[in-house]
């Protein structure tokens, strides 16, 4: 028997986790041998308490202070290693639980879902002090600089810029940087073309908490829209109960949808997304070859990932200052504009060079690359 630990961070639902489970459920779907996936919040397994602390104050944090939270990201996460706020040093202060953690699980192959646990497991395997076989899977459209780089054996990445910068920045061996895209789970099936043709269906979205400017959005729908709106409130109770008081013909909210399956049912229905740039939700969208419209970006990573799906041209960034409505029909009721972006939806996907779980699988039986590359 083999085991694969997954290391994302945090116990709130995040795109680090959902990566996770999309990887653990093709690979417990895919694999001839028995293999046990394990996934684990290190900062749980170190600190309990410490991570409730953690998850609840950046919740806070980029509600009230959305500027601040969004500099030090940039200065700490996104900056060349000798400007950082947060000397490499300070992570010696992990690595003795990570071992500990180690020597427990015992695991053949390590995924890091989040850069945190990849930083420290970097750090000891350029020590000497482990060798197991280790894979970054990158969650956004562009790599931090706290991911680790050196000693990880596979980088998962979502197109050619990302495995560019690698090589050129990182001087990281191009046969050790696989474009996959993000990883998501198999139930959300390829392209699906039977749209609804009656009033054009609009899907909401605002992440699994329901983050976002979608009330400003939704305010300005009239009853006799041309459009309906599913909104997706996920665990946002209050968002939920606002919007089912309001009761509008044309605006039906929904919680928190668990599973892949049924979220494919819902992407299945629609005609076009509102969203925020979250790296699952969009590479969902684009896996369904649905419009993809952005409302808001929370500070931090969104506001990159948004910048560079607007360089690439698969997304549509929503104006604040103009009517919602006018917007999207500009695009969905434009064909040549819809027809652009689903080409260039396709482009995007068609330049994966092999699924992420199979990466995963393999290395599981090949000798890890740090014993044949210098870290």
């Amino acid at each position: 028997m083999k085991k694969i630990l997954f290391l994302p961070l945090f116990q709130m639902p995040s795109g680090h986790h959902q990566v996770a489970d999309a990887l653990m459920s093709s690979i417990e779907q895919s694999s001839d041998e028995q293999v046990v996936c394990k996934k684990i919040d290190f900062l749980s397994y170190w600190n309990k308490p410490l991570e409730k602390v953690i998850s609840t104050t950046y919740l806070k944090w980029i509600h009230m202070m959305p500027r601040t939270y969004d500099w030090i990201y940039h200065h700490v996460m996104y900056s060349p290693a000798k400007k950082r706020l947060m000397p490499p040093h300070q992570l010696i202060l992990f690595e003795h639980k990570m071992l500990r953690m180690l020597k427990e699980e015992k695991p053949n192959v390590i995924v890091c879902t989040h850069c945190f646990p990849s930083a420290v497991i970097s750090r000891l395997k350029k020590r000497g002090l482990i060798d197991i076989p280790v894979v970054n899977v990158y969650t956004d459209f562009f790599i931090n600089d706290i991911w680790g780089k050196r000693g990880i054996d596979y980088h998962l990445v979502s197109d050619i810029s990302m495995k560019k910068e690698l090589i050129n920045r990182h001087q990281i061996h191009s046969k050790q940087i696989i474009i996959t895209g993000i990883p998501v789970n198999e139930d959300i099936r390829a392209y699906f073309s039977g749209k609804p043709a009656l009033k054009k269906h609009i899907l909401i979205s605002g992440g699994s908490i329901g983050l976002g400017k979608i009330k400003g959005f939704l305010k300005q729908i009239k009853p006799g829209s041309n459009y309906r709106y599913t909104v997706l409130c996920g665990k946002n109770q209050k968002l939920y109960k606002e919007l089912t008081s309001w009761d509008h013909p044309n605006i039906k909210p929904r919680g928190y949808i668990s599973t892949r399956s049924e979220m494919n049912h819902l992407y299945e229905q629609v005609d076009a997304i509102i969203t925020k740039p979250g790296g699952i939700t969009i590479s969902e969208a684009l896996k369904k070859r649905l419009p993809i419209f952005v409302h808001s970006a929370l500070p931090g990573q969104e506001q990159i990932n948004l910048k560079k799906l607007i360089r690439e041209k698969l997304i549509i960034k929503l104006n604040e200052d103009m009517p919602l409505e006018d917007q999207i029909a500009s695009v969905l009721e434009n064909e040549p504009e819809v027809k652009g972006l689903l080409n260039k939806m396709s482009y995007f996907e068609k330049h994966r060079e092999k699924s992420a779980y199979e990466v995963v699988l393999n290395l599981l039986n090949e000798t890890p690359m740090l014993k044949v590359q210098p870290v």
